[in-house]
């Protein structure tokens, strides 16, 4: 499965730190945008991971339209793009 969330990033004190709007309290650093996009991917594959294996009801909230978050000055958005393979009770 592919899942792709939309990310907030501001550069600050010479990192970048961010955030993911639809997600309770998951943020990311990184000292460059690179390490920082990075971390927002290991972030997210964690969450839904979580998600996904250990609730007894998974929850993945619904993913914003991009262009209706609301950004302060000097954020900007990336999309998030994790690949989860989900084979619990799967047999290959």
């Amino acid at each position: 499965m592919t899942f792709i969330y939309p990310s907030v990033i501001k550069e600050e004190d010479g990192k970048f730190e961010g955030y993911f709007p639809d997600l309770d309290k998951v943020t990311f650093e990184g000292r460059d945008i690179n390490t920082a996009i990075d971390d927002a991917q290991a972030v997210l594959y964690d969450y839904i991971r979580v998600e996904l294996t250990e609730e007894d009801s998974p929850h993945l909230p619904s993913v914003s339209d991009e262009s209706e978050l609301k950004l302060s000055e000097g954020e900007f958005v990336r999309n998030i793009c994790v690949h989860f393979r989900y084979t619990e009770g799967w047999d290959e």
